[in-house]
């Protein structure tokens, strides 16, 4: 294996079932974030330890990303916490991932370990790294201090705004610039656990028949869309009663809007633009039988697509291409277009809570862009009385709403209706991501 940054996690001789074990490696997939990394591209790093199971490769998911929502509010205690900050950085990443732990997802009730046992357990993964091992002193001091002091450290955080939400200042106060109204909400939701979210094939099941067999697999389950049921207690896809059958896929209620809002009919010629991973691309197979040609700009990401299609006995002609571009293109206009164009994501941070950290104040303006490019190069592909569906999962408006209205104008597209920015919600009914819609119509 070659030596890497993970290279002294992957001489340890920690036990992976123990707690300092999954600390140490979710310390190093935050300390890979911290430097640029994805946090799925960091955790699968991470996960090629050849002790790694199941079982430990959850764990250490659920701190990592417990770890990214908390950030803000953990890098502040460490710096009340710490005299100077803490080096290396896989020192302060592994203070991070501790502290989180010591906080929670909301309060103490809700701690997945027992407070002192996490201590020892941080104290245990810096003595076995050897970066680090000099300073398992620190951490235990560190991390005792914030115990007896947690009360007067909590409630001091909540005068640091990055502290209080979890975000970059800059995100904060352009959220609140944009949404005066709903500001707070957005904040908030980003910072929850995201549900586990199905939906269901039409072609196999119905919602009442599915939620039944879950009821009768003792997994509580409330229908949330036509299509859409939420999982009381998420699960491995591998326990999900008939994915591997077909009969549901995991894709967010909001996301699953988007198929019906075309009014696909059997035989037309329709193109899935940024395709991958295909959870839109299955559903739109799944509601007509269609001429479906899936594209994707990174050839590595069509792979994606096929295993989908494939669980769900489902085909489309996949295809690797640059949506900006033509010389995919076979010359045959399509009926309909879904443009799921790229973006900053900022509407689904409680499913990446990685991509705050990662973004730039700028980087929507860019992206903003690109997609512009891709809108005007896809609106020649369609044929005339064609629809063309914008789909986002940003919640601003250059990305967005400033978007749609531009390329009306643009083009002189007849823009129909459609849901427009949803803002991301956790209700009990209403659960689903921050995603945008704009339909159009070719005159």
């Amino acid at each position: 294996m070659a030596k890497d940054k993970s290279s002294d996690f992957f001489k340890t001789t920690l036990a992976p079932e123990s707690l300092a074990f999954r600390l140490l490696g979710t310390a190093h997939a935050v300390a890979r974030v911290e430097e640029g990394q994805s946090l799925p591209s960091a955790l699968a790093s991470v996960f090629s330890h050849p002790k790694m199971d199941a079982a430990t490769r959850g764990a250490i998911q659920d701190i990592a990303y417990l770890t990214e929502r908390k950030l803000g509010l953990c890098e502040f205690l460490i710096e009340q916490l710490t005299r100077q900050p803490p080096s290396p950085p896989l020192l302060k990443t592994l203070l991070a991932s501790s502290l989180a732990l010591l906080v929670g997802e909301n309060d103490e009730a809700d701690l997945k370990y027992e407070p002192y046992t996490t201590v020892d357990q941080a104290v245990e993964a810096a003595a076995s790294e050897g970066t680090l091992v000099r300073a398992k002193g620190l951490v235990n001091a560190v991390l005792r201090r914030f115990l007896r002091e947690k009360e007067i450290l909590l409630e001091k955080s909540n005068l640091s705004l990055t502290a209080k939400w979890n975000y970059p200042s800059w995100w904060i106060k352009e959220t609140r610039r944009i949404y005066p109204k709903n500001w707070e909400s957005i904040l908030h939701v980003g910072n929850t656990a995201p549900p586990l979210t199905l939906r269901v094939n039409k072609r196999k099941t119905t919602v009442e028949g599915y939620l039944a067999d879950l009821e009768a697999a003792g997994h509580p389950a409330t229908a949330i869309g036509p299509y859409a049921i939420r999982l009381d207690n998420p699960l491995p896809v591998y326990r999900i009663p008939g994915f591997s059958e077909g009969l549901v896929s995991v894709q967010d209620a909001a996301a699953q809007l988007a198929a019906p809002l075309l009014e696909l009919q059997d035989g037309m010629r329709v193109l899935d633009a940024c395709a991958a991973p295909g959870g839109k691309s299955g559903h739109m197979l799944e509601m007509a039988d269609i001429d479906l040609h899936a594209l994707d700009s990174e050839p590595e990401r069509l792979k994606k697509i096929d295993e989908n299609l494939t669980r769900l006995q489902l085909h489309a002609t996949i295809m690797a291409g640059d949506a900006s571009k033509k010389n995919w293109w076979d010359g045959n206009a399509f009926d309909c277009i879904l443009a799921d164009v790229p973006c900053t994501a900022s509407g689904i941070i409680r499913r990446h809570p990685d991509i705050r950290w990662l973004r730039r104040p700028e980087d929507a303006k860019e992206l903003a862009a690109i997609s512009a490019r891709i809108l005007d190069n896809l609106w020649e592909l369609l044929k005339p009385g064609g629809k063309l569906l914008l789909a986002t999962c940003s919640v601003w408006p250059l990305e967005s709403e400033w978007q749609a209205d531009a390329f009306a104008k643009r083009n002189n597209a007849a823009r129909l209706d459609a849901p427009g920015q949803l803002f991301p919600t956790s209700d009990k009914l209403k659960d689903h991501d921050g995603l945008f819609y704009a339909l159009f119509k070719k005159q």
